[in-house]
């Protein structure tokens, strides 16, 4: 397998992209085949969160030498976020582009929970599949009710379009959504990329969603990008809380490169176009030369050697693939689970005067008032029924109906659904 470690590091100042360079050929968004795209989405969030740690790590550090090294590392991360950012399209609208982030979210989370050895991450992984599943189906009918487009041609049936845990019942209370966090010490080094992964990828969207959604051109639309970017911050909070808050920065900047080696030998391995593959080469020798310098500067600093973190050789590569059927399953088994403290647990469990009822209230007291609602109501109002693209019929009874909402399951106690 793989090692970077083993690879002969290029000169850091080789990094540096000159404008032809870091200014691409975009991709078709009529042809682009969804994962390729899914995967350029994720690697812009990995980027993004790269950058955004090391300017963390600038602001918390006082020796003015590491935080020049940290500079040098931080442009080439910010070079390569333009670069890979920018293979959007102009003719992309961000509604298409968002079915794109939420496929992300739904096929990664899956492939990640299936390949997670931690039964507590893999039931933090499945807990928020659910909830991202929902808002593609939210933003799928959206998209068909405002510019006629089917989201089922964007992802090719790829992943299916139905509804998951109904965003309406997403929304907890704070402390809630604070869970407990990886010994990173201990922990297998799948549970430390895919912590790392998932939470980069999340944040990503939120920041996305919070920043374009005011955008958007139509009421509805903005209205379902700030809800949608509110359970997002829950789901950034939810799982931040794995990553370890007593690994040292520069243990956890030696984690983050090695994140991103793995991440593009990953895809440049998977890749099947040819324009795109030859982009995730490139970025992947960058980055070998980043965990190179981390893995100096952990040595200079903290006098500890990389492999007391990292076995070196990567686990199991990452593939994006069809997990429709692992969905369903999860879907079918927890999708009444809600969120108590560091765990989750069915809905009807908890007591009737819980902070989950009492939140709910308190946001969700007109349920005619709640944007993720409103969108597939309208849509029914206007079609007769909802967007849907499904392989069967709905793994849960309760959400089978095409021409009412749900807004009660996973978020009343009530046995009998009600609906609005």
């Amino acid at each position: 397998m793989f090692n970077p470690f083993d690879e002969k590091p290029i000169p850091l100042d080789d990094m540096f992209m000159d404008w032809e360079t870091i200014y691409p050929k975009p991709y078709c968004k009529n042809t682009v085949d969804p994962y390729t795209k899914t995967r350029i989405i994720l690697m812009n969030g990995i980027e993004v969160e790269s950058a955004l740690f090391a300017h963390q790590f600038h602001r918390n550090c006082s020796n003015n030498d590491l935080r020049r090294d940290i500079s040098v590392l931080r442009r080439s991360e910010q070079q390569q976020q333009k670069l890979i950012n920018w293979l959007s399209p102009i003719d992309e609208t961000i509604l298409e582009t968002t079915i794109g982030y939420e496929h992300v979210a739904v096929d990664l989370t899956a492939w990640l929970a299936q390949n997670e050895p931690d039964p507590y991450v893999k039931q933090t992984l499945d807990f928020a599949l659910l909830e991202d599943f929902d808002h593609l189906y939210r933003y799928a009918n959206l998209l068909d009710l405002d510019q006629n487009v089917p989201a089922h041609n964007l992802v090719r049936n790829y992943v299916e379009i139905t509804p998951g845990r109904p965003t309406i019942a997403e929304h907890r209370h704070p402390v809630d959504t604070v869970f407990g966090y990886v010994d990173f010490k201990k922990a297998d080094i799948r549970s430390k990329l895919n912590s790392l992964i998932i939470t980069a990828a999340e944040q990503q969207t939120m920041n996305f969603y919070m920043n374009v959604g005011p955008n958007y051109y139509n009421d509805l639309g903005r209205q379902l990008y700030q809800e949608i970017a509110l359970i997002e911050e829950e789901h950034v909070t939810q799982y931040g809380s794995l990553l370890d808050p007593n690994a040292t920065w520069l243990e956890n900047l030696l984690l983050h490169q090695y994140m991103e080696c793995y991440l593009y030998y990953s895809f440049y391995q998977n890749e099947i176009d040819m324009n795109i593959k030859p982009i995730w080469e490139m970025l992947l020798t960058h980055e070998i030369a980043h965990l190179h310098k981390s893995a100096d500067l952990l040595a200079k600093y903290e006098n500890k050697q990389w492999e007391q973190f990292i076995p070196g050789p990567f686990p199991k590569l990452l593939q994006f693939h069809d997990t429709k059927d692992y969905v369903r399953k999860v879907l079918q088994e927890q999708v009444e689970l809600t969120g108590d403290l560091e765990n989750v647990k069915n809905l009807n469990v908890l007591s009737d005067n819980h902070r989950f009822f009492q939140y709910q209230n308190r946001v969700n007291h007109d349920i005619n008032m709640v944007p993720s609602h409103t969108v597939i109501r309208e849509h029914q109002r206007k079609h007769r029924k909802d967007y849907r693209s499904e392989k069967d019929v709905h793994p849960v009874e309760a959400l089978e109906d095409r021409t009412t909402d749900n807004t009660t399951i996973a978020r009343t106690k009530e046995k009998a659904p009600q609906f609005v």
